[in-house]
């Protein structure tokens, strides 16, 4: 065979006069995708910083940086929703892969909120005391040296801090920010990797028990990569059931509209195994994230073992952006199988519920009670996604609002009371508080009141309006299963109030530091937002509702 018929087995000859197909230039919206590549900016000049800024400077600069770009992202998106953004103008951006509407806005514009004040419990310095006259925060000196070696040694000696810290909570949030206002199942997931990565690294960075903080890390990884193995399983079967990773695409199909059927696909667009299999798989993938039974195996050991500054805005803003996407796929992409997906929901919701009531009970650890706390909300607040109504979207943003500061807050709390070996996270350290720390036990009964669920407090709020929501959703039997968890829980919250303020200070026991501002502005907001939003709910509530419309 001659070298030119060979040729042309691969190739094909052009004659001139065939024109060369243009391509067109994407049109991306830089205005309404302001808020996002404000932080991502930021994020990179943070990874700059480290490289460049001397050592004993990039504290502060990176604290400024940080700072600086979540207030402004902040303001974008209160631009954008003053604009209109979140109710006539709400649109699709960026060629389709990201909705600009109102849940997207005002979720955003919770994570930023919660990511800032998560920021100055990460940025505190006053808790420990000074190692060889440098001040010291809560994340290991040199997150690559060994456990206990004498790299780690020496760096703590040189006053080394990982100051890296900061951009990578600024690379989270930027994935969070994209993850709830996700409209192709590509940008869904390339979200959900942007904000976990950062976070597994973020989970191994403690000063002290580092070796407990890399076991959490290694936990956290390897099952988020199953559920994101999950996740991406799922994305492949939908794209193979509808030929499209657009939301409204794939909605179309499912509901037997779509208009022009590509005849490779026509056989498999009728095939509902393809269908509810990947379904299953990418909510299998979210409900990872909420920490929903019986997905929730890796909440209790990565809140006990992560740096509580992270755990804080871990278990805040992750929830938030999370709920966000599980909201945008049921409600956008597959509200034709709601008869399909709601018992389902049903059930994971009770036995979220219950489980995490009830195990919650037999902790000892504060940081575990929280876990367990934790997952109990997420099936308080999956009571509100499975409405399916207008007020079932309003009740959940309105929660996870709520939430979040109830939770950086209380965590902030934790990072307080310290004994000899660090934080004192045991419960029976906690015996006596109020009568040693009035004011922080007081603070923190208020954050637990507001966990319970007790009026006037945001939980209160929060949860009459997914139970509301549920009930008029036709759920009646889930709401009392939800007062009976909630009555559950209520116990153990109601129970570290009572070894606070009733039970003998120990003569051994913990010391409560003297925060720097920094803190105390995190504690102080948190308390504050729990209280405005328990007496005064109304203008938040109607704002809820307001952007609880999402564009499709």
């Amino acid at each position: 065979m001659s070298a030119t018929a060979v040729h042309s087995l691969w190739t094909t000859a052009v004659t001139a006069a065939e024109p060369i197909a243009k391509i067109d230039a994407p049109k991306i919206e830089y205005g309404q995708l302001a808020p996002t590549l404000i932080v991502v900016g930021a994020a990179i000049l943070g990874v700059l910083v480290e490289a460049f800024v001397p050592r004993r400077t990039r504290y502060h600069a990176q604290l400024f940086v940080a700072v600086v770009a979540l207030a402004a992202a902040f303001a974008a998106v209160v631009a954008l929703a003053a604009d209109g953004y979140a109710t006539t103008k709400a649109g699709i951006a960026a060629m389709g892969a990201i909705a600009v509407d109102g849940p997207a806005l005002f979720l955003q514009g919770t994570i930023l909120l919660t990511a800032m004040v998560g920021l100055f419990t990460f940025a505190e310095r006053r808790l420990d005391p000074e190692a060889h006259g440098n001040r010291v925060d809560s994340f290991a000196a040199q997150a690559a040296s060994v456990p206990g070696s004498d790299s780690e040694k020496k760096a703590v000696k040189a006053g080394f801090t990982t100051t890296e810290v900061f951009p990578l909570l600024l690379f989270t949030v930027s994935g969070m920010l994209i993850f709830p206002a996700a409209n192709d199942l590509l940008t869904l997931f390339v979200a959900l990797e942007v904000f976990s990565l950062p976070l597994y690294l973020l989970c191994a960075l403690a000063r002290r028990k580092r070796l407990m903080s890399q076991e959490a890390a290694v936990k956290y990884f390897l099952l988020g990569a199953f559920a994101s193995a999950f996740t991406l399983f799922g994305i492949a079967l939908l794209y193979g059931y509808s030929g499209s990773m657009s939301y409204a695409t794939i909605a179309q199909v499912v509901d037997g509209t779509v208009q022009d059927v590509n005849p490779a696909l026509a056989d498999t667009m009728g095939n509902d195994a393809l269908l509810l299999v990947g379904a299953a798989l990418l909510v299998m993938g979210l409900l990872f994230k909420v920490g929903a039974v019986p997905f929730h195996m890796w909440t209790p050991d990565v809140y006990q073992g992560a740096p509580t500054p992270v755990t804080g805005f871990m278990a805040a803003a992750t929830k938030v952006a999370a709920f966000g996407a599980l909201l945008r796929v049921l409600y956008v992409v597959l509200p034709g199988l709601r008869w399909d997906w709601r018992p389902v929901m049903w059930a994971v919701a009770i036995v979220t519920m219950l489980g995490g009531a009830i195990v919650a009970i037999t902790q000892t650890d504060i940081k575990r009670l929280l876990a367990y706390s934790s997952i109990a909300h997420a099936g308080f607040i999956l009571a509100g996604v499975i409405a399916a109504t207008p007020s079932g979207v309003s009740s959940v943003l309105f929660y996870l609002a709520a939430y979040s500061f109830v939770t950086v807050g209380a965590f902030a709390v934790v990072t307080l009371v310290r004994d000899a070996g660090g934080e004192a996270t045991h419960l029976s350290k906690w015996a006596g508080l109020g009568r040693r720390s009035p004011l922080v036990a007081a603070v923190f009964a208020v954050f637990l009141l507001a966990f319970a669920g007790i009026p006037l407090t945001s939980g209160f709020a929060g949860k009459f309006a997914v139970f509301k929501a549920a009930a008029e959703g036709g759920a009646v039997p889930l709401v009392v299963v939800g007062v009976i968890s909630s009555a559950i829980a209520a116990f153990f919250y109601i129970r570290v109030i009572v070894l606070m303020f009733f039970s003998e200070p120990r003569p051994e026991g913990p010391t409560v530091a003297v925060p720097s501002p920094l803190t105390m502005t995190a504690i102080g907001v948190g308390v504050a937002v729990t209280l405005v939003l328990g007496v005064a709910p109304q203008y938040f509530l109607e704002l809820a509702g307001e952007a609880g419309v999402f564009v499709r």
